[in-house]
């Protein structure tokens, strides 16, 4: 019973720290991408007009 119980254990310790990552990294993850969103949705976007006249700009200066 002794050699079975600290695999064991470290089979369980293991399986609950790789959890605890995976759970971590998703709720980060969920975060950043409503961070992203709300970036995105109060930032207005370019239209293709500014796009090119931002790109004849630039051209223009090389």
């Amino acid at each position: 019973m002794q050699m079975v119980m600290w695999p064991t254990v470290a089979l369980l310790g293991f399986l609950v720290l790789t959890a605890l990552v995976i759970v971590m990294g998703t709720s980060s993850t969920a975060r950043y991408e409503a961070e992203k969103r709300a970036a995105s949705t109060t930032r207005p976007r370019a239209t293709a007009a500014e796009s090119a006249r931002a790109t004849a700009t630039a051209t223009a200066v090389l």
